[in-house]
């Protein structure tokens, strides 16, 4: 078989590995999208080496610039939550493996595709742990007016064991919407959801 088209097929697997994880989860960049970055990252190496050109480094330089825009695309704000980051440095990684796939390292292209699955998918555990030890979330609160409105549930929010952060506070004539970032192990926000759902002052809760 000819080392070019063995080099293509060897980035053909890479894609396929990693983007059946990312597919699996449902990412916007799935199976597809990673073959095709692999598969062009290779061949834009392969044939930058046979062109001869005097910095074959460049067109590896360029891929990864060029896929600037691609990752742009994977990734979405959604108020005070960012997602699509992991997706878009995994589009980077892949693009990194089909070059050196396509530079003919073979054994390190590989061995960095099971790294990458590692941590796609054995990390995510320990992520969820952290997660668990020490999760943020939002909490708007929309009750009645009074004076000490505000710090009655901050106080609340230092009884189940948070760290508080006073976002932007709203009132109205007859109400005030009070808006803090927490942070604190994730059976505490449980607690303290149920415990603000039995509330009777509590006129509207999101979190």
């Amino acid at each position: 078989m000819n080392a070019d088209v063995y080099h293509l097929l060897i980035a053909l697997l890479i894609g396929a590995i990693i983007g059946a994880e990312r597919e699996y989860r449902n990412k916007s960049a799935g199976l597809r999208t990673m073959i095709m970055v692999s598969l062009a990252s290779c061949l834009f190496t392969i044939m930058s080496i046979k062109i001869g050109m005097a910095n074959p480094d460049r067109i590896a330089a360029n891929i990864l610039t060029g896929l600037g825009f691609i990752g742009a695309g994977v990734i979405f704000k959604e108020e005070n939550h960012i997602s699509g980051i992991t997706t878009a440095t995994t589009i980077w990684m892949v693009a990194a493996l089909g070059i050196t796939a396509g530079a003919g390292y073979v054994a390190l292209s590989l061995f960095g595709t099971l790294i990458v699955l590692i941590i796609l998918v054995l990390m995510i555990y320990i992520q969820d742990w952290i997660a668990d030890l020490n999760m943020q979330r939002d909490y708007k609160i929309v009750c009645d007016y009074q004076q000490e409105t505000l710090h009655h549930y901050e106080a609340v929010f230092k009884q189940f064991h948070m760290r508080i952060e006073r976002g932007v506070q709203h009132k109205t004539e007859t109400t005030i919407t009070g808006h803090w970032f927490l942070q604190g192990r994730a059976s505490n926000h449980k607690k303290l959801i149920e415990f603000l759902l039995n509330d009777p002052d509590i006129r509207e809760l999101m979190y």
